[in-house]
């Protein structure tokens, strides 16, 4: 069973930054795509960003310019920067790492809480 394990969230004030961990509980063979999402209360679940195995990066328009993911395989680790942050960023965020299949592994969550 393999967990993905995620640090970093907290309250912070608008224009302030926080970076996002997380790492597998143990080496993912095949992991292919690792990313985030978020989900605001009273929302539909959103990609925030993803990453690919060769560093190909892509992000939701919201937070592009903003936000910076990054990841390393062998460890099975991926972080998310978020520089910026605006209150509609407020939200859950979850990791995911996908393998061929595809399967998908999840983290439990973290909150992120943007203040006025």
């Amino acid at each position: 069973q393999v967990q993905l394990v995620e640090s970093g969230g907290g309250l912070v004030q608008a224009g302030g930054s926080l970076r996002l961990s997380c790492a597998a509980s143990r080496y993912i063979f095949g992991m292919s795509t690792m990313g985030w999402y978020r989900q605001a209360p009273g929302k539909q679940r959103e990609l925030v960003a993803t990453i690919t195995n060769g560093g190909s990066t892509n992000f939701l328009d919201s937070v592009r310019g903003r936000f910076t993911i990054s990841r390393d395989s062998a460890k099975s680790t991926v972080w998310l920067q978020m520089n910026s942050l605006k209150p509609e960023d407020t939200a859950v965020y979850y990791c995911n790492a996908r393998v061929p299949g595809p399967v998908d592994y999840w983290g439990q969550g973290t909150q992120v809480t943007v203040s006025s």
